[in-house]
């Protein structure tokens, strides 16, 4: 007996959970509604539910049915109908192809044997969707931007009219662009939260929360892994000034010694006698800025505003401000007194390659020893694309890494701090 279109899409959401590739997914089948429509060419989402073509989904095998599917949940996980908005209002058909270049390429990189699901085919067994492997980590800003610069770069002129720098043909529309849409295998509704109010938008990127952290915790009960270009959409967004000064404060509390030579006043009046603790100052903090052309100047002047008000809360006894590339190009001190001119008078040195492996040596030969100074906490500011970190062991301290635009670096030695652009 012949299964129905209904039944076929139930089946897919139930391979979902099954499947321990693609488990994380399953608790975004739970966050919309979903619709069978044959009205609908091929597929739709609008940011929440789902809309399937009854000709369509009969069309596929159930392999591709589970990629389509997987498809659309992408999208909603991503929330690419919100976040890319801006996109849709420059050019609604360049925006759409954008996000499926980056979905179509996470997918087949989560099944690359296609055990699971496969790119659906036209009858004549031709691509039905849009792939390019050069587009594989890009997000989707960076693909529309390329998609644009392509559109742009095709016209040639001949004197004929052209359409966002395009020669068209006589439907209207350039070649390039009849290609973008017809290897395109779902719409996107755009306008679909128009009607929608700030309590149900927020409604709505709660169940997507709640949705993502579900999948999660059933990867965790049950196997699988948590798609690595997903990571993000399940680590809880912080500010990463915030992660920063409460690592800096709890390694810089200064360490006690107890003394019976002296009594705690605190418990003098109750007859209790408890030996005083006795401070020590906290040490030198060392932060280090990578100057290779990488990290642009706003960051910079976050970053050094953030160190400055840690320097006058922890008053550590100095701190040295390095600015390195493949060697450290510029050495600057600063005293207790000077803390609040650091974002003003400091001058950036330095905008070659990228090689943390000269900061170990340099501190522990020209601070620690050279110096004889105390270091208690190391703080990199850099974009994390260099090979190898160097020895960071021999400096015996906590050491943080501050990474810009590189969501996927982890630090080996130390603490990393992803900082967003």
């Amino acid at each position: 007996m012949k299964i129905t279109a209904e039944q076929k899409i139930e089946r897919a959401h139930v391979s979902i959970l099954q499947s321990k590739k693609f488990r994380f997914f399953a608790g975004m089948t739970m966050v919309g509604k979903v619709f069978v429509d044959d009205d609908v060419p091929t597929a739709r989402t609008n940011g929440a539910d789902v809309w399937y073509g009854r000709e369509f989904v009969d069309s596929l095998n159930q392999k591709q049915l589970l990629f389509v599917v997987l498809h659309e949940l992408s999208h909603i996980a991503w929330r690419h109908t919100s976040v890319w908005k801006n996109l849709y209002r420059k050019d609604p058909l360049v925006a759409n192809a954008a996000c499926d270049y980056v979905i179509n390429l996470q997918l087949i990189d989560q099944d690359p044997d296609e055990q699971e699901i496969q790119f659906p085919t036209f009858p004549d067994g031709s691509r039905m969707g849009l792939l390019d492997e050069k587009y594989r980590g890009w997000d989707s800003k960076q693909v529309f931007d390329d998609l644009m610069k392509e559109l742009e770069d095709d016209c040639e002129g001949d004197g004929e009219p052209c359409e966002d720098g395009e020669p068209i043909d006589g439907s209207g529309r350039s070649p390039k662009r009849k290609k973008l849409d017809a290897n395109q295998f779902d719409e996107h509704d755009w306008d679909g939260d128009k009607e929608l109010t700030d309590k149900e938008k927020r409604e709505l990127e709660s169940r997507i929360n709640r949705a993502l952290q579900q999948g999660k915790q059933l990867v965790g009960k049950m196997g699988g892994d948590v798609p690595r270009d997903l990571v993000e959409l399940v680590e809880p967004e912080v500010d990463w000034r915030d992660v920063l000064r409460d690592l800096v404060k709890n390694v810089c509390k200064g360490s006690g010694d107890s003394s019976w030579r002296r009594f705690s006043r605190r418990h003098l009046g109750a007859d209790i006698y408890l030996p005083q603790n006795i401070e020590h100052r906290v040490g030198f903090i060392v932060d280090c800025v990578d100057t290779s052309g990488s990290i642009g100047g706003p960051i910079l002047g976050k970053f050094m505003s953030e160190v400055k008000s840690i320097c006058n809360e922890v008053t550590p006894e100095g701190l040295h401000h390095l600015y390195w590339d493949t060697r450290v190009a510029g050495h600057e001190v600063y005293a207790p007194a000077e803390y609040d001119q650091i974002d003003k008078t400091t001058q950036p040195r330095g905008g070659g390659g990228t090689d943390p492996s000269c900061l170990p040596p340099y501190i522990k030969n020209k601070i620690i020893q050279g110096e004889g100074q105390q270091v208690d906490v190391v703080i990199v500011l850099t974009d994390g694309y260099f090979h190898g970190e160097g020895n960071w062991a021999d400096l015996g301290c906590p050491i943080i890494w501050c990474v810009v635009g590189n969501p996927s670096f982890n630090a080996e030695s130390g603490k990393t701090i992803h900082i967003k652009e």
